[in-house]
């Protein structure tokens, strides 16, 4: 049996995901302009609090360098604060700004209208999807 690409399931995640992303990535440029870094900063820091930059490079799986270029856009146009970080003096603590909460608000109703959408796309397998992501997403470095 000969190997092909576009049967290996891990290839085909990798591309779904991607294609998703983007999908959802045009909705909060037209919105707000962002992109997926930000995007990605803005929802962690929503939901964190204050965090460092490596914590939220942990959490999204984005290269530190793109995590600190995102926040410091981020930080110029006023959604994102910077201060010292409680724990370690060695890093800075992000969080976002008033203006930066707002617009969160505004867009989790763009991405709960998006995600509603995708759930009725997959129909009655979203149920057993969601809970095989689950199932991976706890031991992530299984052979």
């Amino acid at each position: 049996m000969a190997f092909h690409l576009d049967d290996f399931l891990p290839y085909r995640l990798a591309v779904a995901a991607q294609q998703v992303s983007r999908r959802f990535a045009r909705l909060y440029a037209a919105e707000a302009g962002l992109t997926i870094p930000e995007w990605r900063v803005l929802a962690h820091l929503n939901h964190s609090g204050s965090v460092s930059v490596r914590d939220i490079h942990n959490r999204v799986s984005l290269d530190k360098s793109v995590v600190s270029r995102a926040a410091t856009r981020l930080e110029q146009a006023g959604l994102v604060a910077k201060s010292d970080h409680a724990g370690d003096r060695r890093l800075i603590a992000l969080e976002l700004t008033p203006q930066g909460r707002d617009l969160m608000d505004r867009l989790g109703q763009v991405a709960q209208a998006f995600q509603d959408r995708l759930l009725a796309e997959l129909g009655p397998d979203a149920a057993a999807l969601s809970a095989a992501l689950d199932r991976l997403a706890q031991d992530p470095d299984a052979p």
